[in-house]
């Protein structure tokens, strides 16, 4: 694969991006940047989600699971489609009926100050943590395969990254990401199907006969019946559901999206839609992990490196060059889409919700000086991160990435739970005490199951995490004064 021909097309997605943020922020606010002036179309929405969820991360994980997990993240999919659901009927219609521009917001009106401020925290550090866990494992490979040909160094190759996403972020926000992922969503989802179509082509078959041959090869299986397993159907469904809720339902990042359309009934509608897109695309993430297998199979390729790299090696050294192209076009596309919204995201919970900006500076221009200065700043945390994950080198990055949600989005999801499922006050004080120790508490009940009964907990961590935060905030609730500010739809 020729570096200086994928530098050429790296440098030509670029320049499409920011002549679209050029097009997209003329005339762009604060109220642009933050929510897109509630006017974004449902149904771009809707699309451009595909892209923000799956992220670089999913492009180079997913397919290489099906060599040791088979189908059995299908059930996973299944969990995320309940998840949506209950987010588009339970969640959004609580945001829409209080007006919030961060979701965390409702806490402070549900609680008080510290709520809102102790969901940010949470949201802040694992975002944080996520994308640039997400980031790393794509400039890990780009590096790998293109960028090291050059002598560029890994922490010249993140700056440059960061900067790129900076660039195009800074004026429109939101108002520009539900564009500029609608563009790379194309690509991500284009990039897929076009290699399953070369790989039939190389097999000497055409697509029904490959697709055949998946679903009926080793790989091909969906349900795991050992209780003790961490792919145990049930662990992956009740995993995939509140990953859902969690990660999309009480993300600052997932809902300022769905925030910005003009109406409550719209963003049920693009809640639903996305969810049924993004089933079908995961399913062809797994065709395609499948595909990748048998093909390496066919050519006797031995994959010695960690399953990240299945997707990447097969692309750019056991194909042709139209091959490694699409994959890069692919990988840059998810890349790019699972970052932007995460660095718009990350600026508005910390001038909203940490800061109160918009309440405290009443000029506009003033509150965009220091907007971008918040933004500035992510990205140099961003950075910090980045590097951090490159001296560690943890090659399992997905299962890295939903462990760490699991302790930093479950007491999120415990804390959103009892606010919606109860009326009990609590002392605002006593919230960041139970944010806290609750993932302690959960963590050594995973090493006691771990060890006494060999049981092993998965992703579903997350759920054990909220049920521990939901008991002690009820143990410390205020039995004197039980009337919740709380509207329900």
């Amino acid at each position: 694969m020729n570096p200086t021909l994928l530098l050429v097309i790296f440098l030509s997605y670029v320049f499409m991006l920011f002549v679209a943020a050029y097009l997209t922020s003329r005339k762009a606010n604060n109220e642009s940047y933050f929510l897109s002036n509630r006017k974004a179309p449902w149904y771009l929405v809707a699309y451009g989600m595909i892209g923000t969820s799956l992220t670089g991360v999913t492009f180079v994980s997913v397919p290489g699971l099906v060599g040791n997990n088979g189908f059995t993240y299908l059930v996973v999919v299944l969990g995320f489609v309940i998840g949506y659901i209950v987010i588009a009927f339970v969640l959004l219609p609580i945001y829409y009926n209080n007006n919030v521009t961060s979701i965390y917001e409702y806490l402070k009106n549900r609680f008080s100050i510290q709520a809102q401020k102790s969901g940010s925290w949470l949201f802040i550090i694992s975002r944080s943590i996520g994308a640039s866990l997400r980031m790393f494992i794509v400039i890990v490979i780009l590096q790998h395969f293109v960028l090291s040909n050059f002598g560029i160094p890994f922490w010249f190759s993140t700056i440059i990254f960061l900067l790129i996403i900076h660039g195009y972020t800074l004026v429109g926000g939101v108002k520009t990401i539900v564009w500029t992922d609608t563009l790379q969503t194309t690509f991500m989802i284009a990039s897929l199907i076009l290699t399953i179509y070369f790989i039939a082509q190389f097999m000497y078959i055409d697509v029904n006969e490959l697709l055949n041959q998946v679903f009926h090869s080793e790989y091909f299986y969906i349900i795991d019946k050992d209780p003790s397993s961490k792919n145990f159907w049930a662990k992956l469904l009740l995993s995939g559901m509140f990953i859902t809720i969690s990660m999309t339902g009480l993300d600052q990042e997932m809902m300022q999206k769905n925030l910005s359309i003009s109406t409550l009934k719209n963003s049920q509608k693009n809640i639903l839609i996305f969810s049924i897109i993004l089933a079908i695309v995961d399913l062809i993430f797994l065709i395609l992990g499948g595909s990748l297998y048998l093909y390496a199979d066919f050519k006797d390729i031995a994959i010695l490196q960690t399953t990240d790299y299945l997707y990447p090696t097969i692309s750019f050294y056991y194909m042709n060059e139209m091959v490694g192209i699409i994959f890069f076009i692919g990988l840059i596309a998810a890349s790019f889409s699972g970052t932007d919204a995460a660095l718009t995201a990350l600026t508005t919970s910390i001038t909203i919700d940490l800061l109160d900006l918009p309440k405290k500076i009443k000029s506009n221009q003033k509150l965009s000086k220091y907007r971008m200065l918040i933004q500035w700043c992510v990205s140099a945390g961003m950075f910090i991160l980045i590097m951090l994950f490159y001296m560690v080198n943890n090659n399992a990055i997905l299962d890295t990435l939903y462990t760490i949600a699991g302790y930093t989005y479950g007491p999120l999801l415990g804390l959103f739970t009892f606010g919606i499922l109860t009326k009990a006050n609590i002392d605002g004080g006593s919230i960041w005490q139970v944010v806290l120790f609750s993932p302690l508490c959960s963590f050594a009940i995973m090493k006691i199951l771990k060890t006494n009964l060999q049981f092993m907990v998965g992703w579903e961590v997350l759920v054990l995490n909220a049920l521990i935060t939901f008991i002690l905030l009820w143990i410390i609730r205020e039995k004197s004064n039980c009337q919740s500010e709380l509207v329900l739809p």
